[in-house]
């Protein structure tokens, strides 16, 4: 997610700082809502959800760590928490609470975005790999086989079970899990998780030779696992 992509809202009773991070944050290329109170910040958010907050924990009425466990009974929303306080409690408490960073004050303003930034890319990863877990489960169709993740089988298109490989499951789940992009050597291995192999083993080349043996139409042309000259190969 970028800069222009990324909605951040600024919670903080304090008029001029507010504004300070706001104006800092929009000619950086953020949409920014700034929020006076913890209600408004409650508002704001069901009005229009931020993708990160920044929120002050000292602030008149609800304070932040209070408006943070309110916010995590329905939102998993990044915080970045402003403190004055160099109390270490303080920040072990929000932490455990859901906070995702803090930032000290006064606010150093390059700090601030940087940690939004990272927050930010955490974020996007997390949700990333959580859709892949979703979507991995079942039944994935190869080419003229199916392969069911949960029992780690391969049927064949008369619905017999196709005898595979610890390692040829691995990749095929690898594989399941990143339909549509194209993998190098160097991400099979590691997402297959085979310790016993050596970094740029081609034996990854055999494993999924075999593999199109037995999943596709004709091997010679494969259309299910694809290599992509000189980079890798492609499940589309």
């Amino acid at each position: 997610m970028n800069a222009a992509q990324s909605h951040i809202l600024v919670c903080d009773d304090e008029t001029h700082l507010r504004e300070m991070v706001g104006e800092y944050l929009i000619e950086r290329g953020y949409r920014v809502t700034e929020a006076p109170d913890a209600s408004y910040l409650h508002e704001a958010m069901e009005d229009d959800a931020a993708d990160l907050i920044v929120l002050d924990i000292n602030m008149p009425g609800q304070d932040g760590l209070s408006a943070l466990r309110t916010l995590r009974t329905s939102s998993t929303v990044p915080v970045i928490m402003l403190t004055a306080s160099a109390e270490v409690v303080d920040r072990v408490v929000g932490l455990e609470m859901g906070a995702d960073d803090y930032v000290g004050k006064p606010v150093d303003l390059r700090e601030l975005e940087a940690r939004i930034k990272a927050t930010l890319r955490r974020h996007a990863t997390i949700e990333e790999e959580t859709k892949r877990k979703e979507l991995v489960s079942g039944t994935v169709p190869f080419g003229v086989c199916r392969l069911d993740l949960d029992a780690a089988k391969l049927y064949g298109s008369n619905g017999n079970e196709i005898a595979i490989t610890a390692m040829e499951f691995s990749l095929l789940r690898v594989f399941a899990s990143n339909r549509g992009r194209i993998l190098n050597r160097d991400q099979l291995l590691e997402q297959a998780h085979d310790r016993g192999w050596e970094p740029f083993d081609r034996s990854i080349d055999l494993r999924i030779s075999r593999i199109r043996k037995k999943v596709e139409k004709n091997p010679k042309k494969p259309e299910c696992i694809r290599t992509v000259r000189g980079i890798g190969y492609i499940f589309d």
